[in-house]
């Protein structure tokens, strides 16, 4: 193997790099602000008539522009236009149903469900789309989004190693074999790979992953809040009990067929039991704050919010069924989607001298009336330590009264439009869900993903074909596809484009490549293996993992015929280690998590570190023992 000389060019490429990896550790500055950092650092240097050659300054910018900043934008668009119809809702509620809600469970299911769909699209896009699922799930759960994001991030980077079409160093592979096999005699000649060929091997790591953070999670992941999304909106529970001392939750209860409470309404209940009847469940259909005035009709479930004493002397004296945790009503009720609120009733308003129940309060603003907060005293139908029960449906409201309501984020948002009402609460989340949309957001989903899968155009074109479809429909506006997408990502990775162009082009990487696999000259046939594994894992992390794989491929079919080795497994060797990328955030997947998680790179460092290891054992493993 020739030697290759290091140049001022190369060794400026090589300063840039330890500035970059010292930058990204430290966390002096932002992450994204680092990466831009960098980028310019790399143009001024280029504008010096001695480093003039280290980049194309014309080209410098060209990452925001690039396949696969492009690709991230879209999918974005494309997860949110999905999570806007609610059907992201309903899977979070699906996979809460089939997994619980503990870390243990939950972390099997997400990851192993993102590892498969990532075997077939890019991993990015898996994690881009349940993005959301585990928003609502940390939510509803109040596990933080940090100890759920990496383990699915993780997997969706393992799940490319599933089948040839999984990430795009596999894309490359046989392309690159057809042309190496151009210049090798006929003895020498390889075989091309077919799709399901490295499936073993992928599976072996994605189950790897999963039992890395089943096992050592708890000590590896960073513990951190609850994700944003609703967690603003306080706990109901907590928010009445510190407040209005009233201690209630939300039970949901069965009254079987045939019971003799059939035909009573619910406001009768609600008096008798100086409880809430928040929501309600009737052959299949479920209604949220449902008018108090309606008839108790049997087989049906209620959603009662009481506190736990009234609920259960209710269901002792009246034979009904106090389920452990909500069920049919755990979507209505998770925090994404409703919660406790206050709006104050201003002077002149037209509700003033009526009550809730002249208003058909639930009908008409489609929220429940829990409290009226008037000179220091809160009535309510609780009881608590400061007053008796009240029946709040009958008071009339004066100017200046606090209203205490449960309703719908979407419900609420309605009434900050009401001149009646003051909405005090303002941070909740003031989404508007499009579920007539759903019908357009499948569709120019499957037509992305059906270009993707089955033609050759190019990514970025195809998920945003997907995209624009979902803002012409309707599905989103054009501004919510805006805010949809992670500006922090998208600086991040397209100011670290150019330094990995800058790597390849001035030869730093081939520089690299060589002194490395000069050390291991004379080496075992299985240590030059590993050290081809370690050399692409390192390449991945500073510079694009197709780069990585175009240039260590040649390289490696090289050492395998000079060393007497299968050059086609050295090749996958290199094309498998690609995607070994966890110890810093430069891979698109885990910059993608990095913001929504608020991880910092020693999060990468400490968890991603095992995981490097366990991939480059795994891999090497499963590779010698399948082929």
């Amino acid at each position: 193997m020739e030697s290759i000389t290091l140049t001022l060019e190369m060794s400026v490429v090589l300063g840039l790099l330890a500035f970059t990896v010292f930058l990204f550790v430290s966390e002096i500055v932002r992450i994204d602000l680092a990466a831009i950092l960098v980028m310019v650092l790399l143009g001024l240097i280029s504008q010096i008539p001695a480093t003039s050659s280290v980049a194309d300054v014309t080209r410098l910018f060209d990452g925001f522009a690039s396949n696969a900043v492009i690709s991230i934008i879209a999918v974005m668009i494309i997860g949110a236009g999905l999570d806007k119809t609610g059907i992201m809702s309903k899977v979070a509620a699906l996979i809460l149903k089939r997994g619980g809600k503990t870390e243990g469970r939950l972390i099997p299911i997400i990851s192993g469900t993102v590892g498969v769909i990532s075997s077939f699209m890019q991993n990015v896009g898996a994690a881009a789309l349940f993005l959301p699922v585990v928003s609502r799930i940390s939510v509803r759960t109040e596990i933080p989004m940090s100890r759920l994001l990496m383990p699915m991030g993780f997997c969706a980077i393992l799940g490319g190693t599933m089948t040839l079409v999984g990430s795009s160093p596999l894309i490359l592979l046989n392309d690159l074999i057809l042309a190496s096999n151009a210049s090798l005699p006929a003895d020498q000649q390889m075989e091309m790979f077919g799709l399901f060929s490295v499936t073993p091997i992928g599976l072996c790591l994605v189950a790897t992953g999963i039992l890395y953070f089943v096992v050592f999670g708890r000590w590896v992941l960073p513990s951190g809040k609850t994700s944003g999304d609703g967690a603003s909106a306080q706990s109901l529970k907590e928010f009445l009990s510190k407040i209005y001392g009233l201690h209630t939750d939300i039970h949901e209860i069965s009254i079987p067929a045939g019971h003799p409470c059939e035909g009573r309404t619910f406001d009768e209940l609600m008096q008798e039991y100086h409880v809430y009847i928040i929501g309600s469940a009737l052959r299949g259909k479920r209604w949220f704050a449902p008018v108090i005035s309606t008839p108790v009709e049997t087989p049906c479930r209620l959603a009662i919010l009481g506190p736990r004493k009234e609920v259960r002397t209710m269901v002792l004296d009246q034979g009904f069924t106090l389920h452990t945790e909500l069920d049919v009503f755990a979507e209505d009720y998770a925090a994404t989607k409703s919660g406790v609120a206050e709006m104050v009733i201003p002077p002149g308003s037209g509700v003033i001298d009526k009550c809730a129940h002249d208003l058909l309060f639930r009908k008409t603003y489609g929220a429940s009336l829990l409290a009226i907060h008037r000179d220091d005293e809160t009535l309510s139908y609780v009881q608590s330590e400061d007053h008796a029960p009240t029946a709040v449906g009958e008071v009339p409201f004066r100017a200046g009264d606090t209203l205490v309501i449960h309703a719908t984020w979407e419900a609420l948002t309605r009434l900050t439009r009401d001149r009646d009402f003051v909405v005090v609460t303002q941070d909740f989340p003031r989404e508007e869900l499009r579920p007539r949309k759903l019908g357009f957001a499948l569709l120019f989903f499957v037509i992305a993903l059906s270009m993707i899968l089955f033609t050759d155009i190019r990514l970025s074109l195809c998920l945003l074909t997907g995209a624009v479809g979902m803002i012409l429909t309707g599905v989103l506006d054009i501004d919510e596809a805006y805010e949809a997408v992670s500006w922090t990502t998208v600086f991040l990775l397209a100011s670290l484009i150019p330094l990995g162009m800058a790597v390849q082009s001035t030869g730093t990487a081939e520089w690299i490549a060589h002194q490395i696999l000069a050390l291991l000259d004379g080496w075992p046939l299985w240590a030059l293996q590993t050290g081809v594994a370690v050399l692409a894992t390192i390449f991945t992390l500073v510079m694009s993992n197709v780069g990585a794989t175009v240039l260590l491929v040649p390289l490696a079919i090289s050492i395998a015929l000079a060393a007497g080795g299968d050059p086609a497994i050295f090749a996958l060797t290199v094309a498998i280690s690609t995607s070994n990328s966890f110890l810093i955030p430069t891979h698109q997947v885990n910059a993608l998590i990095m913001g929504p998680a608020g991880y910092k790179v020693t999060d990468f460092v400490r968890s991603g570190g095992i995981m490097t290891i366990l991939f480059l054992v795994v891999s090497m493993v499963m590779m010698n023992v399948v082929f």
